[in-house]
C-alpha cells in the first residue's frame, strides 16, 4: 500500500495568502498545512509516498520535506518518517489527473490518497486497515452539500451514485441527492489507472475524482465509510485557518 498527497492548485479563495506561496505551505496550528496529511498516512501504515504539487512550488515543498523524515526544529520529536518523493503537475487537470500521475510510483500496489488541504480528526486508520477489495471513499454529512460531491443511495441504502455538485458540474441531478460529501481521502486498487484512461473532461475542464467513484459505484464495488471525528476542508476560507489550528490545539489530530 502506498500513499498519494495532492497539494497543487492555485488556492484563489485564500486570497492574498496564496499569491506567493502554496495552500499547503501556510501554517495551521503549530504546522505547515501538509504535514497533517503526511501524519495521516504514516499512522494508516503508509510508508511510501508521492507528493504531486504545481511548478513553481515544487522547490519550497522540497526545502520544507526533504526526503521524507522531518524531526521537530528542537530535534527532540519526529513529525513523521516516509519514503517522500514527488512529481511536477505542470497544469492543473483535476484530482483524477493528479492520481493518474502515480502510476509507476504505485506500480500495481494499492494506493491511498489524501488531498493536502484535508485535516481529519482521527487518521481513519482502522478502516484502511482493513480495507481489501475494492475502492473505498470517507463521507461526512454537511450543511452545503451543493459546494460537493456527494453520495446518492438506493432505497435499500446500498451506493447507487456519485454525483459532483449537482446542477452546476452534474447536470443530471437539480440539486443534491443526499448530504454526504466525500471527503478528500479516497483509496483505490490497482486497477484505477485503467479507469482514469477512459475518463473525458468534465464541464470545467478537469478529470473528476468522482467519475472515478462512479465507476466503482456503478460495479458495487465502492465501500462508503463516515468520517470518525471531525474533518476540515483547509482550503476553503483564510478565515478558517486559525479557527482549526485552534481546533487541533483543543482536540488533537491524526489520532
Amino acid at each position: 500500500m502506498k500513499g498519494l498527497i495532492a497539494a497543487g492548485g492555485n488556492a484563489t479563495r485564500l486570497e492574498e495568502l496564496t499569491r506567493v506561496t502554496n495552500k499547503h505551505l501556510l501554517p495551521v496550528g503549530k504546522w505547515p498545512m501538509v504535514y497533517y496529511p503526511l501524519q495521516l498516512l504514516q499512522r494508516a501504515g503508509v510508508r511510501e509516498v508521492l507528493l504531486v504539487t504545481g511548478q513553481q512550488h515544487a522547490g519550497q515543498f522540497i526545502d520544507l520535506l526533504g526526503d521524507g523524515r522531518v524531526r521537530s526544529r528542537a530535534g527532540d520529536e519526529e513529525l513523521f518518517d516516509l519514503d517522500l518523493s514527488y512529481k511536477v503537475q505542470v497544469e492543473a487537470g483535476g484530482i483524477a489527473q493528479v492520481v493518474g500521475m502515480a502510476r509507476d510510483f504505485a506500480a500495481g500496489e494499492q494506493l491511498v490518497v489524501c488531498l493536502g488541504d484535508n485535516i481529519f480528526e482521527h487518521a481513519q486508520a482502522a478502516a484502511i486497515a482493513g480495507w481489501r477489495d475494492g475502492a473505498m471513499v470517507f463521507v461526512k454529512d454537511v450543511p452545503d452539500p451543493e459546494n460537493f460531491g456527494v453520495v446518492a443511495y438506493r432505497e435499500d441504502g446500498a451506493v447507487a451514485d456519485i454525483v459532483e455538485k449537482a446542477g452546476i458540474v452534474d447536470l443530471r441531478y437539480d440539486g443534491p441527492p443526499s448530504s454526504d460529501a466525500v471527503v478528500g481521502l479516497y483509496c483505490f486498487p490497482p486497477d484505477v489507472f485503467e479507469i482514469i484512461d477512459t475518463l473525458a473532461p468534465s464541464s470545467r475542464g478537469e478529470l473528476e475524482i468522482t467519475d472515478v467513484n462512479r465507476v466503482y459505484a456503478e460495479r458495487g464495488d465502492l465501500d462508503v465509510r463516515r468520517v470518525e471525528g471531525w474533518w476540515h476542508d483547509g482550503g476553503k476560507h483564510w478565515g478558517d485557518l486559525a479557527d482549526l489550528g485552534r481546533l487541533i490545539e483543543e482536540t488533537g489530530v491524526n489520532k
